[in-house]
């Protein structure tokens, strides 16, 4: 057997290139949509991808499966549990629990595991040369290294009113299924630390059935349901915004992009031409740079791991948007958005330079010290706003801070004080970077960023306060 573990640390997201090597057929579980890394996988290998399959209806990440299909042959086998509304709506090999997919000499079984999605499922490998039991589990989002699925996102995120108490009553009975599987069993699951779909997510790659049962807290309520549900359900954090459209276009039939994009160049005057029609302007450069000097108007949202995430807080689909980042950048970042299927780039420039080009100034980040900060905190003119997320601010906060969180700054601008000076702050300066770019976006003159965040204010000994 032949097996590869492929990592998207941007979405924390992982796929898996399964393949019998006498066969010489693989299958991909869980593909990112920038295919032609499995495509590489299987010619250095000397592999044919003939099967791809998806555990579920994915909300973070918009699956490659169809376009690794479109290029190889390959037939999709996806779930057709869950019932009305969870159907996949285009040609697949619909598969329900018990079912047998083989892969040369593999084998791998069917099972239903709903919680996190009604129709959730996860595969359990047999590799039948060396043994006629079952070696790996590809999880999903049903169990992660430490932590399970969350169930709440259909509601959170996409609005499926009522659904986050089933879901979880769904999921305390798959969980009771995985506790009667083998210790030994190597656990592969879905996603990675820093994924929004749980709350506690593991960093290591994986774990086994085991392990889980010792160190898992939602293996810890046996015979417990309330429990589990009520734990379950509490502190999640906040779901990207994005996530209501990716589990439609991961159900629905879409346009397919079998390539990465190249993207358009813009000359100075290209620029100034989009801004006047009401295009934005994405500032990808590092939070230090962008304070130094930025185009008027433009938004920084650091092409990092959390790049995407980001992009899918503060953009719709349907709107154009132009990138500002170096050239031997774009590959990377233009993958990172085909993964949520933001495609709608409308070009680049490659230096805040073509702004002053035509003449035009740059602004420049009011960032203030922790001396300033401090000093700041001793007047009562100031408004004190934390970027963070709720459950971040509730574990410990500035004294007198407010809680906007980032991703829903722009609803709540309302919340922010005009008429008097303003200092955000997030945990390390990356999201009040981005808070202050759409505050100067929206007008805002008073505001100042006091960049190193909690991280610094907590490791000089200042004190924080903590709430329920």
């Amino acid at each position: 057997m032949y097996f590869q573990h492929v990592y998207d640390k941007s979405l924390a997201q992982a796929s898996y290139f399964i393949g019998c090597q006498k066969a010489g057929v693989a299958m991909v579980i869980d593909p990112k949509r920038d295919v032609d890394t499995y495509l590489e996988i299987a010619k250095q290998n000397n592999m044919k991808i003939t099967h791809v399959a998806e555990t579920h209806i994915h909300a973070d990440f918009l699956s490659g499966a169809r376009e690794l299909a479109a290029i190889t042959g390959a037939k999709m086998y996806l779930s057709d549990e869950g019932g009305e509304g969870w159907q996949y709506e285009f040609p697949h090999e619909g598969v329900k629990d018990g079912d047998i997919i083989k892969v040369g000499n593999l084998k791998i079984e069917v099972l239903h595991t709903p919680g996190h999605t009604p129709e959730s499922i996860s595969f359990l490998l047999t590799d039948t040369p060396a043994s006629d039991k079952p070696v790996m589990m590809f999880t999903g989002d049903f169990v992660f290294v430490g932590d399970i699925g969350r169930p709440d996102l259909l509601e959170e995120a996409a609005g499926m009113i009522g659904t986050k108490d089933i879901g979880a009553k769904q999921m305390f009975k798959s969980v009771e299924r995985f506790r009667e599987l083998a210790d030994y069993i190597q656990v592969w699951p879905g996603h990675g630390a820093g994924s929004a779909c749980g709350k506690a997510l593991g960093a290591v790659p994986s774990t086994t059935v085991g392990y889980e049962k010792v160190r898992n807290w939602a293996l810890q309520y046996e015979n417990n349901e309330p429990g589990f549900v009520k734990y379950l359900l509490e502190d999640q954090p906040e779901p990207p915004k994005y996530f209501a459209m990716m589990k439609k276009l991961n159900k629905v039939d879409r346009p397919l992009l079998t390539e990465v994009p190249k993207l358009n160049k813009l000359s100075a005057q290209d620029l100034k031409s989009a801004m006047d029609k009401g295009i934005k302007v994405i500032d990808t450069r590092l939070k230090g740079d962008f304070a130094q000097g930025f185009i008027p108007g433009s938004i920084n949202i650091q092409g990092n791991n959390a790049f995407a995430t980001w992009m899918g807080w503060f953009l719709t689909y349907e709107e154009p948007f132009i990138l500002v980042a170096e050239e031997d950048k774009l590959d990377d970042l233009t993958r990172k958005l085909m993964r949520i299927g933001m495609d709608n780039i409308y070009g680049y420039v490659n230096s805040v330079n073509v702004w002053t080009s035509l003449g035009n100034k740059l602004e420049k980040a009011n960032v203030i010290s922790l001396d300033e900060f401090q000093n700041i905190l001793k007047t009562n003119h100031t408004q004190i706003v934390d970027l963070r997320g709720v459950t971040e601010f509730k574990s410990g906060h500035v004294k007198g801070a407010e809680n906007v969180f980032i991703g829903t700054l722009e609803k709540n601008l309302s919340k922010i004080n005009k008429d008097q000076q303003v200092v955000i702050h997030c945990q390390g300066g990356d999201r009040s970077s981005t808070g202050y770019s759409l505050l100067a976006k929206h007008g805002f003159k008073n505001i100042k960023n006091y960049s190193g965040g909690i991280n610094e204010w907590v490791n000089n000994g200042n004190p924080v306060i903590t709430t329920n």
